[in-house]
C-alpha cells in the first residue's frame, strides 16, 4: 500500500466531507420546508460518504510501515504509534492538510449560490462514481458503487432548481447566472490531476479526470441552456490549490466549527 493511494481517498473523501458540512448549514433554513428536508438529507448522504472513505482511509493508515506511518503522524495531531479511525482525518488535520478542491468550501451566499455549487460537483460525481466503478480497487469501486445511487439524485435535485431558478423571475434568473459565473472559476480543479491521481490512474484505482471532462461540459452546457442561462468561457482561469492544501479564507472557519469539540475537549468520548 502507497501513501499515494492514503491521499488519493482523502481527496475523495474530503470533498465529501467539506460539501456535506456546507449544504448542513441549511438545515433549518431551507426555503420552503419541503426544501430544508430535502438538502438535510443530501448532507447526510455526503457524509455518509465521507464517513466510508475514511473508514478506508484510517485502514489503509493503519497498515503503513511504522516509519511511514511516524512521517504521516504530525500531519493528523497524532502520536506515531496511535492507531486510526474514522475519526482522525475530519477532527485532528489543519487546514493545509485537508485535499478537498476549493469548489466545495465556498460560503452559501444565497440559495442560487448553493445550488450551482451542488450543480457543478453534483455532474462530476456522476460521472467520476460511474467510472470508479471499475476500480481495480475493490473498496474504492463498492463505494463508488453505493455512491452513485445517491449522486444521481443530488444531480436531479440541483439540475431541477438549476432551471426552475434560471427560467423563472428576472431576479431569480439573474442570481441563478452571478452564481454559475462566479462560481465556474472554481469548478476546473475537479479537473485537475494532483500526484496522487496520477499515481493511482496508473495503477488503475483511479479514472482519467480529463476523459469525464467533455462529458462534464456537455452536460452543464444542456442544463444551462434549458434554464436559459449563459454558459460561462469553458477556457477560463480556473482557481487550484485544494488538492495540494491551498485553500480559501472559508476553510478556516469551517474547521473551526467541524472540529470545535475535539480541539476543546481531546480524545473525549461520550
Amino acid at each position: 500500500m502507497s501513501v499515494n493511494k492514503l491521499n488519493y481517498i482523502l481527496q475523495l473523501a474530503d470533498n465529501a466531507l467539506i460539501i456535506g458540512h456546507r449544504i448542513s448549514e441549511w438545515c433549518g433554513h431551507g426555503p420552503i420546508l419541503e426544501q430544508d428536508i430535502a438538502i438535510t438529507n443530501t448532507a447526510l448522504d455526503h457524509l455518509g460518504q465521507a464517513r466510508s472513505l475514511f473508514q478506508y482511509a484510517a485502514s489503509l493508515y493503519n497498515e503503513l510501515p511504522a516509519e511511514e506511518r511516524a512521517a504521516i503522524a504530525p500531519n493528523l495531531n497524532i502520536a506515531a504509534d496511535q492507531i486510526a479511525d474514522e475519526d482522525t482525518f475530519p477532527y485532528h488535520r489543519d487546514a493545509w492538510d485537508f485535499r478537498n478542491v476549493q469548489l466545495l468550501e465556498q460560503d452559501n451566499k444565497d440559495w442560487a449560490y448553493t445550488v450551482a455549487r451542488s450543480f457543478f460537483y453534483d455532474q462530476f460525481t456522476v460521472l467520476h462514481y460511474t467510472a470508479l466503478r471499475s476500480s481495480t480497487d475493490a473498496s474504492v469501486a463498492a463505494i463508488a458503487e453505493k455512491s452513485l445511487k445517491e449522486a444521481k439524485y443530488h444531480l436531479k435535485w440541483s439540475s431541477e432548481w438549476v432551471i426552475r431558478l434560471g427560467d423563472g423571475t428576472e431576479e431569480s434568473h439573474a442570481r441563478m447566472q452571478e452564481a454559475i459565473n462566479e462560481l465556474w472559476a472554481y469548478s476546473g480543479e475537479l479537473f485537475m490531476a494532483s500526484e496522487a491521481d496520477t499515481a493511482m490512474l496508473a495503477e488503475g484505482v483511479a479514472t482519467a479526470l480529463d476523459k469525464i471532462k467533455t462529458d462534464w461540459f456537455t452536460n452543464v452546457y444542456a442544463i444551462l441552456s434549458e434554464a436559459t442561462l449563459a454558459m460561462p468561457d469553458a477556457n477560463a482561469w480556473m482557481h487550484s490549490g485544494g488538492k495540494t492544501g491551498t485553500h480559501t479564507e472559508h476553510m478556516g472557519f469551517i474547521l473551526t466549527e467541524l472540529q470545535y469539540v475535539q480541539r476543546a475537549y481531546p480524545n473525549m468520548t461520550w
